[in-house]
């Protein structure tokens, strides 16, 4: 409410004065019989609008509110009430006057949304809203009159780093220290008035809205910035009026010189050096031809040049800037444009005084466009192109030089020629990019070649890779270079039958690019893409720079989370990779099982894998070869015989068990078998080779399963000990081992009573494993707590501080920050 109070008012159709209770709020006038009747319905209002005007009367206190339809006379009951009227009426006719008219101009608004808005120190939350070049604010969403607007024309915007925050400004950054906020400033003729901040809550948030207030503002910058800078900021004060003769300067166009200073302004001299060797890097990718035999060279030049811009994120905004100077055409010199060009038309030489100016400009600019359609591009412009592409899928260019982009793309868009299809790819990924967020590592050689060996104009999802499974077959999935590993796994469920990973418990790993004997689960926010050329990096590094081109990344999809209870609501797809990934168990010595048993399950596995059996008299053939894979596939390795006698007794009985099972479909062979494993307790369950540091045990396996951690004898697999995870502390790396600390009970022979205290379990085991079992019991209980609703705390009842506990929520597995035995815990051990 702005004010209300007593007036007389003189009435429309009767001739008489009438004491009325008015209340302007909201930039509208109403009045009532009385005060007490403001919640009711008003008896009237009168409409205010840009048109409204304030005029003294000849009474006294009288003063006159002229409408479009009416002239309303009303009196105050002093001189100061009159005036202080008077004054609150012209601040709203004002605000009226100043504001974009939104409804009569019919423009959207480009962006709007809640916002804390800070100036002079004073910090209120506002509907703010951006339309063309006027960016108003509300006191409320519904509120058709704003508080206050700025016209962005006359401002300079800029993203503020809160590390160089003044002494004098910091306060505007002290609210709700807990939540980063990421701050926009708004600058407005500063000799006269003071900056508004503008405070949003997440990054995504203060991107969207930087990117538009900078359209709006045009550039804020006059003069200041690269000739570069100058001519975009020139484009956006035209709305980058695709008739404009910018578009044509011979500074924005193509050219096979390389650049001696930058396109854009950096802040050092050491960033201006790396931006003319980042030219001159992309020119040779450009102007050198293609060569299949020879691909490698323009796949290290591709993958170098954006290793810089990854490592130097100042030079993101050059890299388009050099990239899209080289894939905008310079303009053909037809007759008429030469005419132009001697006489001056185009803008960056002045106006042309000459016959015809803006019609014969106009009418060149529609040559030039047919003609340059119409000529098959060079292969410079399409490896430009290609470049460019694989930009938009690593990182965004930032305010201005994003509007830039997306000015670009949209003029050259168009599915009927070689050059458009390229736009609208790099269109399409831009997308993607500002959805999912940028990447972390430049693109790998298949993500390059998927680019440069084919138009990725037709195929939404360029890259495709295998991915493999424990039964040796692999399903090929296809993606683009923001997918990632959560959407990747969405795609192959659906296209092999199978359940959400949640309700599964299936993940996606990578083998180890070393060598080793090791796999890396997945985290579903990383970028596919990313993971690939990570492990090509590693690749690399582990062999000294050289590579082989042949050797790619193997990803697994497999069971790493085994819940018992969801057992019945498995697809067929999922037991029969659950089927194959036990049987690996077996064969490893990670199962509990007699030659007998050890002969049926690997009948079963032939049955499974291979189908009946084909009868060979002779004992030679096929069969015999089936055996041969068999044995070294299904039956463990302890019980192989060395001796060719026992190898030919032992496959005779195999291919009894074998024959037995004619007849038998694949689904009820995996019905038995499964039925039959999963007799044993610790099916599913992950065991670790480890040992303990005290005690008597030894060698032994940590099994990690749902419910519960359990310590196996090492050779008989026989359960030690059980711990439910109600009992586990806290867990993690400790030094070069992993740590386990549980809650306990203690006897205390004085007092005759018991007190809950903490156990400690130490184990030595490789790093690798330390981080994989750490990961995987956080899973496990981080599951627990979503399944069932819960809030996960361990059973000690002892009176500890809370920096000392487990934290009351869901573990994000996906944290950089792994659960470790560190200072919080430390009163605990």
């Amino acid at each position: 409410m702005e004010k209300c109070g007593w007036l007389t008012k003189l009435g429309g159709k009767v001739k008489s004065w009438k004491r009325r209770w008015f209340v302007l709020k909201n930039g509208e006038l109403r009045y009532y019989k009385s005060q007490g009747d403001v919640a009711r319905k008003a008896q009237g209002h009168i409409p205010l609008d840009g048109m409204c005007k304030i005029a003294r009367s000849n009474g006294a206190h009288t003063f006159e509110l002229v409408t479009t339809k009416k002239i309303y006379y009303l009196t105050a009951d002093s001189s100061s009430t009159l005036e202080e009227w008077i004054q609150v009426l012209q601040n709203v006719l004002r605000r009226y006057n100043t504001q974009p008219m939104f409804e009569q101009t019919g423009q959207e608004a480009a962006i709007k949304g809640w916002i804390n808005k800070v100036k002079h120190g004073h910090s209120k939350k506002c509907w703010c809203v951006l339309v063309g070049k006027t960016f108003a604010y509300f006191k409320d969403k519904g509120d058709k009159l704003p508080v206050g607007t700025i016209n962005m024309r006359e401002t300079q915007v800029e993203e503020v780093d809160r590390s160089l925050d003044s002494d004098d400004e910091s306060r505007i950054f002290e609210m709700d220290a807990d939540e980063p906020k990421h701050v926009i400033v708004i600058q407005v003729n500063q000799q006269v008035q003071g900056p508004t901040y503008l405070l949003m809550q997440s990054k995504e948030e203060k991107d969207t809205w930087l990117y538009h207030l900078t359209v709006a503002s045009g550039s804020g910058l006059g003069n200041i910035g690269t000739e570069y800078e100058r001519l975009i900021a020139k484009l956006m004060d035209v709305d980058g009026d695709p008739a404009s003769t910018l578009w044509r300067h011979p500074h924005l166009c193509q050219s096979k010189e390389s650049i001696d200073k930058p396109l854009t302004t950096l802040p050092s001299e050491a960033l201006k050096k790396e931006a003319v060797k980042l030219n001159k890097a992309c020119n040779l990718f450009i102007n050198v031809m293609m060569d299949s035999p020879a691909i490698d060279y323009h796949v290290n030049l591709a993958q170098s040049a954006l290793q810089t811009c990854v490592t130097h994120p100042e030079l993101q905004n050059e890299m388009y800037c050099q990239l899209i100077k080289q894939t905008t055409p310079k303009p053909p010199v037809t007759t008429t444009s030469l005419q132009n060009l001697l006489c001056g038309t185009h803008t960056w030489f002045g106006s042309c005084d000459g016959a015809g100016g803006h019609d014969s400009l106009s009418s060149s600019l529609v040559d030039l466009t047919q003609e340059t359609q119409n000529t098959s591009p060079t292969f410079e412009f399409l490896q430009a192109w290609q470049l460019l592409a694989m930009c938009t899928t690593l990182f965004l260019p930032r305010q201005k030089f994003m509007w830039l982009l997306k000015m670009h793309l949209q003029k050259n868009m168009n599915s009927q020629t070689e050059v458009g299809k390229y736009a609208i790819f790099c269109q399409r990924t831009l997308e993607r990019t500002i959805k999912n967020g940028l990447r972390e590592a430049r693109p790998s050689r298949t993500e390059v070649l998927s680019i440069i060996l084919r138009n990725p104009f037709y195929h939404s999802n360029p890259i495709s890779v295998p991915i493999h499974f424990m039964n040796g077959l692999y399903q090929v999935v296809s993606f683009d270079g923001s997918t990632t590993v959560r959407e990747l796994v969405m795609t192959l469920n659906h296209q092999i039958g199978m359940r959400d990973n949640e309700q599964s418990g299936f993940a996606l790993f990578t083998d180890d690019p070393s060598g080793r004997d090791a796999e890396h689960c997945l985290q579903g926010s990383v970028k596919i893409c990313d993971v690939i050329s990570k492990w090509e990096q590693t690749l690399k590094e582990s062999q000294n720079g050289k590579i082989e081109s042949t050797k790619v990344v193997k990803l697994t999809y497999k069971n790493r989370l085994y819940f018992r209870r969801e057992v019945k609501k498995e697809t067929e797809r999922e037991r029969l990779l659950i089927t194959y990934q036990i049987n690996d168990d077996v064969i490893h010595g990670r199962f509990p099982l007699n030659k007998e048993l050890a002969l049926e399950l690997a009948a079963l596995m032939i049955q499974i894998d291979s189908g009946d059996s084909k009868y060979s008299p002779d004992g030679s053939g096929t069969i015999v070869e089936t055996l041969d894979r068999a044995i070294n596939k299904f039956y463990p390795k302890r019980y192989r015989a060395n001796v060719e006698d026992e190898m030919r007794t032992l496959k005779l009985k195999l291919s009894d068990k074998w024959t037995g099972l004619r007849g038998r479909t694949q689904q009820e062979c995996i019905r038995i078998y499964l039925g039959v494993t999963r007799k044993w307790p610790f099916l599913g369950a992950k065991l670790f080779s480890a040992k303990t540091k005290f005690g008597n045990y030894g060698d032994i396996y940590i099994a990690v399963q749902d419910d519960s951690i359990s310590l196996l004898d090492y050779s008989t697999l026989k359960v030690i000990v059980t711990h439910n995870y109600k009992m586990v502390v806290t867990f993690g790396g400790c030094k070069d081992d992993f740590m386990l600390v549980l809650s306990q009970s203690i006897s205390k022979e004085v007092q005759s009573s018991r007190e809950q205290g903490t156990e400690k379990l130490l184990f030595v085991m490789n790093k690798p494993k330390i981080l994989e079992i750490t990961l995987l019991i956080a899973s496990y209980i981080n599951a627990i707590v979503k399944q069932q609703n819960l809030t996960y705390e361990p059973s000690s009842t002892q009176a500890v501080s809370p920096s000392n506990v487990i934290d009351k929520k869901i573990w994000d597995f996906e944290s950089s920050h792994l659960p470790e035995i560190g200072k919080r815990h430390s009163r605990l051990l």
